[in-house]
């Protein structure tokens, strides 16, 4: 069986689940909300590209679109393997994946001009030594991009907060990125499924299966209101 690389932090759902996890992503920003306020922050166009904590690759071929460079790192094996045939598939040749953590990125000082994390590693105390790689492997006026879920608000934040109580109120986790200097862009950004059938596999995979049930039986519909935090840092020139 393939081990994860050293300092990997598993992600239950992607990790076990990743056909669902498929689902979540095409669900997930269905009217381009997030993408055109991480674009607000940073043009990746001509630009060299981390997407850091990558999983399968989903995000790698829309930003190969526009960026000169695209590496993707993840500390999975079986999601390396399949992001790699993801790029394979799409005939995409300005990107490739490397297998790495984000406490040790695989990359060169001053190396990338842009670095994109989605739900991965960086959730506020703890991460501390993955920030200190995004400093090592950005070229001075490189752009840091880091999202995560907003349990302030939003009828997935309810659920967050429900499903996970032991993590840091969003006051908490506020303040650690904001005395670290980073912005924070408030963002609406949705779920949408094509079916009833799929929402439910993907709420099935993020919360135990009681906290599912609950929320469940008190949603109705195939879309969701779902806020997240873009969190974001220019290195100083």
């Amino acid at each position: 069986m393939d081990k994860p690389v050293r300092g990997a932090i598993a992600s239950p759902n992607i990790w076990n689940h990743t056909a669902t996890y498929e689902i979540e992503n095409h669900a997930a920003d269905p009217d381009g909300t997030l993408w055109a306020a991480m674009l607000a922050r940073v043009d990746w166009t001509g630009q060299v590209v981390l997407d850091l904590g990558c999983g399968s690759g989903f995000h790698l071929p829309r930003f190969a679109e526009t960026a000169a460079r695209v590496i993707g790192v993840e500390p999975h094996p079986g999601l390396v393997r399949l992001a790699r045939r993801r790029l394979e598939a799409r005939g995409v040749t300005t990107a490739d994946v490397l297998a790495g953590a984000a406490q040790e990125i695989p990359l060169p000082d001053a190396s990338v001009d842009v670095v994109h994390a989605r739900w991965a590693y960086f959730f506020g105390r703890g991460c501390e030594p993955g920030l200190v790689e995004l400093d090592r492997v950005l070229r001075p006026g490189g752009t840091a991009l880091i999202i995560d879920n907003d349990g302030s608000r939003s009828s997935f934040g309810a659920w967050f907060r429900r499903g996970f109580p032991h993590l840091d109120t969003p006051a908490e986790t506020e303040r650690f990125w904001s005395l670290r200097g980073w912005t924070l862009d408030r963002v609406d950004m949705g779920w949408r499924f094509t079916s009833r059938a799929d929402l439910e596999a993907v709420v099935r995979i993020e919360f135990k299966p009681d906290i599912a049930a609950e929320i469940l039986r008190h949603h109705e519909g195939v879309e969701v209101d779902y806020a997240v935090n873009l969190w974001s840092k220019v290195r100083p020139a």
